[in-house]
């Protein structure tokens, strides 16, 4: 079932969607309303809150992606609602939302933007304080109107999410080792067709697909057929291409306490309102969701359109345009895991790991950095702290530098589990060396000895060194893990100019602040 109101038609909040001629019982019709009510105020643009937009820079303080939701949620409190809207995003600027953290905000604030769900490493976490917020500040749940909007401004092609282009798939190289834990890969791909171009720091953006084995998995555990017609083609197309079958979002709960009863039912509400009645809401995808409350045969439209849309996926380059030019690298791991017996992956590395074959073509685009990127001056120095697949972009910037003939310094800090077998581009880092265009190299190998090693403790090793480096204007990197590697560098940085710069926390806290705002402290964090 499929409802499509007129363009600017708005019907009264109240108003029912289901009339009382239709077919269904009493309290059919009322869950009814109240599905497709919430589903259309979650796909259509709402009219703009009230509310004050902050005339001056309040300095976001919650922007920090290692800060837990409450805590950001606290720091904005008092602030106007596009403030509150920052901070209840992930506040990693990573641009797969189409937006950064601020403007994506300002956007859901004007009712320019209609969908709640975009922000990928916020989650469920982040789309339900956004859908809270945008209802508290109307007086009451989103209304089901409809109003017509003014037309994106459309990006050249091949540089949004919005207007993909067409780019060939050359292949995925395993560089971790045979003992290793993980599944590294060197993937490459064909720009020369598409006409893309990209700078070092920028990242790709690609369209993958779901698993086919999930898709089945999905259709058999709903009894539906794989050839159903549905929006042009056929559901199982669907469930492949265009719908994400991770974490269960929380219409698909709702849809479930519909066609369940009893105990399940309740538990199904429960879902849908964030609650945790078994202790594995973290760990329900829609087949997990299916599973729990079998035997379930939904109405497939009803299914689709309780999921949400698949989204692209980011990478940071590791390549360099200058190096190869037309053509463009990332550095994946490839995600593979098991909850109870069932093992479960990452849609986008193992698509491109394990399901798409070289010479075929997917949708893509360049993502362009803000504020991470190479200074402007080549004989800047820089200091590069990137571990496991945080080496992608640096080894851009090397690539690049070495390509240019940049005569800058260059430190890197690398880590992984094992040395012998985890460490990434071993031969082309020591070549570098050789070559002058990387004057340090710095490893930390979390699993080669007693105690574990990480970067963050290189850095307070080598403390007295890179204090001297930052002394003489070396910008400085960090690409990885938002919630714990970055906030560890930092921390680590903090004590370095305590120890070196004889420095306070708080002094040391400003010194970072001010690098920062000088563009000198820049981060590549998911």
């Amino acid at each position: 079932m499929t409802i499509q109101a007129p363009q600017a038609f708005a019907p009264p909040q109240d108003a029912p969607l289901i009339p009382p001629t239709a077919p269904f019982s009493d309290a059919q019709r009322a869950w009814l309303n109240g599905f497709f009510a919430g589903l259309l105020s979650f796909e259509t643009p709402q009219t703009a809150p009230t509310g004050t937009p902050a005339e001056d820079d309040d300095g976001a303080p919650w922007h920090d992606p290692a800060m837990p939701l409450p805590e950001r949620m606290t720091l904005a409190q008092a602030r106007p609602l596009p403030r509150k809207l920052f901070a209840a995003m992930a506040q990693q600027d990573c641009g797969q939302c189409g937006y950064l953290c601020e403007s994506y905000a300002e956007k859901l604030f004007a009712g320019e933007e209609p969908h709640q769900n975009l922000c990928v490493p916020g989650g469920k976490e982040t789309s339900r304080m956004l859908k809270a917020l945008l209802a508290e500040a109307g007086g009451a749940a989103p209304a089901v109107a409809v109003v017509a909007q003014a037309p994106k401004p459309t990006a050249a092609p091949g540089y949004s999410r919005e207007s993909p282009v067409e780019a060939v798939f050359l292949g995925a190289r395993r560089i971790t080792g045979e003992m290793s834990e993980k599944d590294a890969r060197h993937v490459d791909f064909d720009l020369a067709g598409c006409g893309l171009d990209y700078a070092p720091g920028d990242s790709f953006g690609l369209f993958a697909q779901n698993d086919p084995a999930l898709a089945d998995a999905v259709l058999a555990a709903m009894r539906a057929p794989g050839d159903f017609p549905i929006g042009g083609k056929t559901l199982r197309a669907a469930l492949i291409e265009d719908y994400s079958l991770g974490l269960a979002p929380d219409m698909l709960f709702e849809l479930m306490s519909f066609v369940t009863g009893g105990e399940r039912r309740r538990k199904a509400k429960l879902l849908a309102q964030g609650g945790d009645p078994d202790g594995d809401a973290a760990n329900i995808d829609v087949l997990a969701a299916l599973e729990k409350f079998a035997p379930v045969h939904p109405d497939p439209e009803a299914f689709l359109e309780s999921l949400e849309p698949l989204q692209p996926r980011l990478y940071s380059i590791s390549s360099s345009p200058a190096a190869t030019p037309g053509k463009l690298s990332l550095t994946v791991d490839a995600v593979r895991y098991a909850i109870g017996d069932r093992g479960r992956v990452g849609v986008a590395s193992t698509f491109l790991c394990d399901r798409i074959a070289p010479g075929e073509r997917l949708r893509v685009y360049i993502q362009k950095a803000r504020d991470f990127g190479l200074p402007a001056d080549p004989a800047t120095p820089i200091i590069m702290v990137g571990p496991g697949t945080g080496i992608a972009p640096f080894r851009s910037f090397l690539w690049h530098r070495q390509a240019t003939g940049a005569t800058g310094k260059s430190w890197l800090f690398f880590g992984h589990q094992r040395e012998h077998c985890d460490f990434f581009y071993r031969d082309e880092m020591h070549a570098f060396a050789d070559a002058g265009v990387l004057t340090k190299l710095s490893t930390a190998w979390s699993r080669d000895g007693e105690r574990k090693i990480y970067v963050q403790d290189r850095m307070r090793e080598a403390g007295a060194e890179l204090w001297a480096w930052l002394a003489e204007g070396a910008h400085f990197y960090v690409c990885g893990d938002a919630k714990r590697m970055a906030s560890d560098v930092e921390t680590a940085l903090i004590a370095i100019a305590g120890a070196h710069g004889g420095m306070d926390a708080a002094a040391g806290k400003a010194f970072i602040a001010k690098l920062k705002t000088d563009g000198r402290y820049q981060t590549d964090v998911y």
